[in-house]
């Protein structure tokens, strides 16, 4: 089962064009185990934030590549411009194919949700039984559960052609009563959501 890695670079005030650049040296010239799914920069929501997806086969060659960075200290070629880095390592829910790569829309909305202890069983039946109505009024391209981390937290990827779209999809969604997936708040605690625009060079984009 594939592995997701969700890297958040926290960046200088101004450098998102420099730090930017260096991610993309980055990838180009080091050859890895991972697939580069996205790289993207946050919009709305927490700023001067940059969002690098990337998945594994599994998770020994997701710890592999991580320690190997981490003790190289070139961390996607922008530590020069970064405050902050988060590294979460996600699994997706079974019943979610692989991430895809091409367009898929203008602005990516990712958000992350913070769960109940011991709620996940329920959170992931009732993601399975209101997930095929949802995705036919847009696409859901990911939904994952963190393996490591301070809490137990999931994570989905939604793109949008834009904001004003964003917000008449998820009312139509809500007003016909197709989302939140019924039962699944109820095991929540809290949420965040950032918009992302992609970089030239991601993947998703």
């Amino acid at each position: 089962m594939t592995r997701y890695e969700f890297a958040t670079l926290s960046i200088q005030t101004g450098t998102a064009a420099k730090a930017l650049a260096g991610i993309e040296r980055f990838l180009d010239s080091n050859a890895s185990a991972a697939e580069l799914f996205a790289v993207w920069t946050a919009e709305i929501g927490t700023l001067n934030r940059i969002q690098i997806v990337r998945g594994f086969g599994t998770s020994d060659a997701l710890h592999a590549e991580r320690q190997r960075m981490l003790e190289r200290g070139d961390l996607f070629g922008a530590s020069e411009y970064l405050t902050g880095l988060s590294l979460d390592t996600y699994a997706p829910f079974p019943f979610f194919a692989t991430l895809p790569t091409g367009a898929f829309g203008a602005i990516y909305e990712v958000r992350e949700y913070h769960i109940k202890p011991a709620g996940l069983g329920p959170v992931l039946a009732a993601w399975e039984a209101a997930i095929g109505p949802r995705q036919k009024l847009s696409p859901l391209l990911l939904a994952a559960y963190a393996l490591d981390g301070a809490a137990p937290r999931m994570v989905h990827i939604c793109p949008y052609p834009g904001v004003d779209e964003r917000t008449r999809i998820r009312g139509e969604a809500v007003g016909a009563g197709i989302w939140p997936p019924k039962g699944a708040p109820d095991w929540l605690t809290t949420m965040h959501s950032t918009i992302y625009l992609p970089a030239k060079f991601s993947p998703l984009h």
